[in-house]
């Protein structure tokens, strides 16, 4: 193996669940393995440099959590397409899609049309984000409660509004038979990575026994999200209503949205800090809201589902696919 888990950097290895598929992301390659209906599975494995390893200064504190969160989207968003395309292809698969198998050249019209249709996708995403769980929120409290020159309360109601409005999407999107597999895989996602952080070997047999509840996982970070928004907004609310006397709606979204990323570079810092104390009190306590949410967010997954997450995995890690699998290796793109 090119890389073994090292404890003092617990978050060097990551992923998502795709359309019946996993990605898995190392330290410099990016790895997707997709289930064709075919049986087979398809592997496309790239080579990826972060903006923080590109530009330093993008490595500091805060800064680098609301970057990478931006990354994050995008690769999320790029490789879902991906897998989407490679999950449903079949004899009359597109020209684009075959193109992809076969190795050839994409034009370059073809490849700016992608791009642009992937930012507005990104774009369409943050704004749609914004307005449902930071907008939407204070909407309802200003309308509904009289809390609004009172900033600890006003931002706590907003923030258990919020609360809601993620536990009602995903316990709603969770009943849709797609997502459920989706969900799946997101399950063997997560006990790949514990497989590999165990030190055991990446085959099957290891990665069922581990448990499908991992501290690291993105919905730990979104409830992290929400809970830090309560308490940054607060205290900008607290700040602007002893400076300005009293506080509009329409100045809380200007205050507010703007700061969003600075809302998720600040989650981040905590939840490496918790992935570093993971086997402390503080550290328990920190994740613990984010593995009871999993039970939604993660389904267990069967034998097929964790040898695709094994594939994804051992090549991003720079190990060789294992012979168990029946691959077909796409063309690698350098990021």
């Amino acid at each position: 193996m090119k890389s073994k888990f090292d404890e003092n950097s617990p978050m060097q290895v990551g992923g998502q669940a795709v359309i019946e598929g996993v990605m898995m992301r190392a330290p410099g390659r990016v790895a997707t393995a997709v289930r064709r209906p075919d049986g087979t599975i398809a592997l496309r494995s790239e080579e990826f440099r972060s903006l923080a390893d590109r530009y330093r200064f993008l490595k500091a504190p805060v800064l680098r959590g609301a970057v990478g969160l931006i990354e994050m989207l995008v690769l999320g968003i790029k490789t879902l397409n991906e897998s989407a395309e490679v999950s449903l292809q079949n004899e009359g698969a597109t020209e684009d899609s075959s193109s992809r198998r076969t190795g050839e050249e994409v034009s370059p019209q073809r490849k700016r049309k992608d791009s642009l249709i992937l930012g507005l996708t990104v774009a369409g995403s943050l704004v749609a984000g914004a307005a449902i769980f930071f907008v939407t929120p204070l909407l309802v409290t200003t309308a509904l409660f009289s809390v609004e020159q009172d900033p600890i309360r006003f931002n706590l109601v907003a923030g258990i509004i919020r609360l809601v409005l993620l536990l009602g999407y995903l316990a709603g999107i969770s009943m849709m038979k797609d997502v459920r597999r989706l969900f799946e895989y997101h399950g063997a996602e997560h006990k790949s990575v514990f497989a590999f952080e165990s030190g055991g070997d990446l085959d099957v047999a290891t990665a069922a026994a581990q448990t499908r509840f991992h501290p690291r996982c993105g919905t730990s970070f979104l409830l992290l999200v929400m809970l830090v928004a309560i308490v940054l907004f607060g205290v900008l609310d607290a700040i602007l209503i002893a400076w300005l006397g009293k506080l509009t709606l329409a100045l809380r979204l200007a205050t507010h949205l703007p700061l969003i990323p600075l809302v998720g570079g600040v989650s981040y810092e905590c939840i490496r800090i918790a992935a570093r104390k993971s086997k402390t009190r503080f550290g328990r306590l920190v994740v613990a809201p984010g593995l009871w949410l999993q039970h939604i967010t993660t389904k267990e997954p069967d034998e097929l589902q964790l040898e695709v997450a094994l594939v994804a995995l051992r090549a991003a890690l720079g190990v060789d696919a294992p012979s168990c699998a029946v691959v077909e290796e796409e063309q690698a793109a350098v990021s």
